[in-house]
């Protein structure tokens, strides 16, 4: 029988069987094979997390770091992006005014007010953009070309009364043109021998002129000029349309009738004594188109006649008093009208303005005409009057009077009771005050010897009846 094996001390199967050698040899291997994964698994574990967590330390860090410079970057593009949008909204301004006036007048002279306020509005993003630090320099050449756009269209006309180098204004041009007028009135008058005189019509308001003129010569497409500045030549443009635009026409008339006076006869008795006499009457008629008419003859197409009507709208009233008068918005308004008409003769465009077919008195005409330029007697401050005791009425029902003792302010209303006809309490003539100083009262009168002149009086003169004082 062959010998057993001998058992490995220390060594038994699961069941209690002996194990060999090389089963204890395999089995210590695969021993140190789960020893070495189970080692190997553990320190990943603890490397991978350990890595994780440095990665996602890192990861924060550069997701804070992103977010920082993305929130700074934002903050950056939003300041330029409003700065932009700034400009971009006046340039955009300037770019719509321009479109509507290219396309039609109606739109275009909106831009007169709506231009205002986008440099207005340019001005205030300027400030804005100061503030963010974006581009000044684009603002304010924004701004210019708003100017520039102004200037250079047909509303270049509400520019005109400053001299801009020649030495010329519209004022200026619009006072020699005046001048020649009365100066062919008063030659037909010295020329033609008369006894009688009778004046009849009207002119051409200088708004009528001036919307055509300005029309007629920005737009003319052979030699088209900006209105905004006077020169000569602009002058004589502008003096030739007024007299296309006004006719001065005369004629006489003789009339013969009876007079018969008391006289004596060679003995001395009373006799009736009958002679025939002759009146010689000129008659002097103004004439004069209308801006439609001026439209017609110089061929204006419907952009044209468009710009003219919107320069005749009741909304620029106080743009063309500026030009016409140099004035704005204020008490002492009527002041610089009045003083404007000082030196024009006959009163025409006074007592034909409200309406008299032919001359009358025409101080109150003076007066109400004077307030009319300013919106006076529309906005109810001034009444419209051609009988001085009517106007004086009126500012004693609104407890708007004051006596002769008064120091009055520019632009009140002065009565007078001339005492040549004997002092009687009701007004005879009427005034504009211009300023008082020093104990005297400066005024601008109408037919004064026919004539708007400048006079003066001390305070409490009796022949002052008092003043209006208008509520401005």
């Amino acid at each position: 029988m062959a010998p057993s094996a001998s058992p490995i001390r220390g060594s038994s199967n699961i069941q209690g069987r002996p194990i060999s050698r090389r089963s204890a040899a395999r089995t210590a291997e695969q021993t140190e094979r789960a020893a070495t994964r189970t080692v190997t698994a553990s320190g990943r574990a603890v490397k991978t997390k350990t890595e994780r967590y440095a990665v996602k330390t890192a990861d924060r860090s550069v997701k804070a770091g992103i977010k920082t410079a993305e929130q700074t970057a934002k903050i950056t593009q939003r300041s330029a992006q409003a700065a932009a949008r700034t400009a971009q909204v006046t340039a955009h301004a300037a770019r719509v005014a321009a479109q509507k006036a290219a396309v039609t007048a109606k739109a275009a002279v909106k831009a007169v007010i709506s231009s205002v306020r986008a440099i207005i509005a340019a001005t205030k993003a300027l400030i804005t953009t100061l503030a963010a630090g974006g581009s000044v320099a684009f603002l304010i050449v924004v701004v210019i070309c708003l100017i520039g756009l102004l200037v250079g269209s047909v509303f270049g006309i509400f520019f005109s009364g400053e001299d801009t180098g020649s030495g010329l204004t519209m004022r200026s041009a619009i006072r020699e043109i005046n001048q020649d007028y009365q100066d062919k009135i008063d030659g037909i008058q010295n020329t033609v021998a008369h006894d009688e005189l009778e004046m009849s019509g009207s002119r051409a308001t200088w708004r009528s002129v001036l919307a055509v003129y300005a029309v007629k010569t920005n737009t003319d497409p052979t030699d088209g000029q900006e209105v905004a500045s006077m020169t000569e030549r602009k002058r004589d443009i502008l003096e030739d349309i007024f007299w296309e635009m006004n006719t001065i026409s005369y004629s006489t008339a003789t009339d013969s009738h009876v007079e018969t006076t008391t006289g004596t006869d060679e003995e001395g008795n009373p006799v009736e004594i009958q002679t025939t006499v002759e009146t010689v009457t000129l008659y002097i008629t103004v004439t004069h188109k209308t801006p439609e008419e001026m439209a017609d003859q110089f061929h204006f197409d419907a952009d044209q006649r468009e710009k003219m009507e919107e320069l005749l709208s009741d909304e620029y009233r106080t743009l063309w008093n500026t030009v016409l008068f140099g004035i704005g918005i204020g008490d002492d308004d009527i002041v610089a009208v009045a003083l404007s008409q000082v030196g024009n003769v006959g009163g025409q465009p006074y007592w034909s303005w409200y309406g008299f077919p032919s001359r009358v008195e025409w101080c109150a005409c003076f007066v109400s005409w004077c307030a009319e330029q300013c919106g006076y007697i529309e906005a109810g401050i001034i009444p419209k009057f051609a009988g001085c005791p009517t106007g004086e009425q009126w500012f004693k029902d609104r407890g708007q009077w004051a006596d002769r003792n008064y120091l009055p302010n520019p632009g009140d209303i002065i009565f007078l009771d001339w005492a040549s006809d004997g002092i009687d309490g009701l007004a005879d003539h009427v005034g504009i005050v211009e300023r008082c100083e020093g104990g005297v009262v400066y005024t601008v009168e109408g037919n004064m010897t026919n004539s708007c002149k400048q006079r003066q009086y001390t305070v409490g003169y009796y022949e002052i009846c008092g003043y209006g004082v208008p509520a401005y």
